[in-house]
């Protein structure tokens, strides 16, 4: 009897763990005000998947629910598992990150001969945007017809800038990461990435396709659309239609499961991915600029989170996913939704935060955005002044905030966004960028004199702003 007892508050102890009402609170909300129809959770602490849980709507054509095998687009966390394939080859000596592209690709300008891996890797590489190239409704070839005439074309443009000298997301270096891979390997990525990490990290729903594959279990993606039928109105959800060529699937190809992200997670944490922690470390890792200085990106990981404590490393993936790790706690947490433009990685630390409270205090924007939905967007300047009196770690990033707004923005919470561009423009009064955004919330919400103002500054910060001043023109030409 004892020991029915003790087995019995075990299970009752473990469902406990499985289910975390502060989860359920989080999720329930986001997908209410984000009006997100699907989503799909896990949740990884110390090696194991704790929680698994699907929410709301998977295919809204067929009323079809999302269930813990329903099948989401991961877009560009795509990029994490080329990341793993390049370290890989890194760590068999097949491959170095200082090595120059022109080892392994040949043909190429002379502007690109010195480019590196890890360049690529960082997207610090200058390289034209091969998206340029594509069809710009759907994402596929377009006019040129063939990858050899977009490969050829593509080697006549110019470089962005100066190999080294400056960040720009560029789906061109991972595209080139993918025909180096095949060059190596001589196979095809496509090959090597299920047979060295699909098939070790026993992933049962992952595979590569887009709109036109035919995906058993598939979540049709969706985004609200305020022009429908040619008219502009009221934001509409619609259908969404994406084409990944063959040839561009290293940076947003591939499609799973929050469960087979999260084993995935589990088996390159346990040494299954690769021989040995060190290149685990390197990969979190930042490269640097010529100036010595640390890239925003780790090497396939676009989300770089170095705090002190609760360090986070993730990426996002079409502006609807999220992986999000943190070493120090042993924790990781996967949100995959059908819906582009819901963000997630607004709330993913708030979720993480139901596991360690810590962990929001933590990050900067968390604890900001979780106190401005008590105390009122407004009072953000007022809110970060008193905050920073007692907690001088309290430091959110200008990138973080203006990415923030412009996602308010795009979900046409114009009035918060406009708040926080207020708030960056306090915090980084020296930033031209700062201003820009914050003329461009002004522009559109009709004040035409303080958006003239704030494109001034803008421009008296940055004589070189010709975005700004092209739009300061047309303002005041009006």
């Amino acid at each position: 009897m004892r020991i029915y007892f003790l087995l019995l508050l075990f299970s009752l102890q473990f469902v406990a763990q499985q289910t975390n009402p502060g989860v359920d609170e989080i999720i329930n909300r986001e997908m209410k005000e984000r009006k997100i129809p699907g989503l799909q959770l896990a949740i990884v602490q110390k090696g194991k998947i704790i929680l698994s849980k699907s929410y709301g709507i998977a295919n809204l054509q067929y009323n079809i629910p999302v269930s813990n095998t329903t099948i989401f687009p991961i877009n560009s966390n795509t990029k994490v598992f080329t990341g793993v394939a390049v370290m890989q080859l890194v760590e068999q000596d097949r491959i170095r990150l200082n090595d120059p592209i022109s080892k392994y690709l040949d043909d190429i300008p002379n502007e690109w001969q010195k480019i590196t891996i890890d360049q690529l890797l960082t997207h610090i590489s200058g390289l034209p945007e091969i998206l340029k190239l594509l069809d710009p409704m759907t994402g596929n070839i377009g006019p040129l017809k063939t990858e050899a005439a977009i490969w050829e074309k593509l080697k006549t443009m110019p470089l962005e800038f100066k190999t080294g000298e400056q960040f720009s997301y560029n789906q061109t270096n991972y595209y080139l990461l993918g025909k180096i891979i095949e060059k190596i390997t001589e196979k095809p990525f496509t090959t090597g990435f299920e047979s060295n990490q699909f098939k070790i990290a026993h992933l049962k729903n992952t595979v590569f396709g887009d709109s036109r594959a035919i995906i058993p279990n598939y979540a049709p993606s969706y985004r609200y659309n305020s022009f429908f039928d040619g008219k502009k109105g009221e934001a509409k959800l619609t259908n969404t239609y994406t084409e990944f060529p063959d040839f561009t699937r290293t940076g947003a190809g591939l499609n799973s499961t929050a469960e087979d992200i999260g084993n995935w997670l589990i088996a390159l944490q346990s040494g299954k991915l690769f021989q040995k922690s060190s290149t685990l470390v390197m990969m979190w890792s930042p490269s640097a600029f010529n100036n010595g200085s640390p890239t925003s990106w780790a090497r396939g990981w676009g989300i770089t989170k170095f705090r002190k404590n609760h360090k986070a490393i993730g990426m996002s993936g079409g502006n609807r996913s999220v992986i999000m790790f943190y070493p120090d706690d042993d924790l990781a947490i996967i949100v995959l939704t059908n819906l582009a433009g819901s963000s997630p990685e607004d709330f993913i630390e708030e979720i993480a935060g139901c596991y360690n409270q810590d962990i929001v205090k933590a990050d900067p924007l968390t604890y900001l955005r979780k106190n401005l939905r008590e105390k009122g967007f407004d009072k953000a300047v007022e809110f970060v002044k008193k905050e920073q009196k007692t907690n001088p770690e309290f430091k959110p990033t200008e990138d973080e905030l203006n990415n923030w707004a412009y996602r308010m923005m795009s979900n046409n919470q114009q009035k918060e966004a406009l708040e926080i561009f207020k708030l960056n423009v306090y915090l980084f009064p020296k930033s031209w960028n700062a201003y820009d955004s914050y003329g461009e919330i002004f522009l559109k919400m009709g004040d035409k004199n303080k958006a003239i103002e704030m494109y001034k500054k803008s421009i008296d910060l940055n004589p070189n702003n010709e975005n700004g001043k092209k739009i300061l023109t047309e303002i005041t030409a009006q």
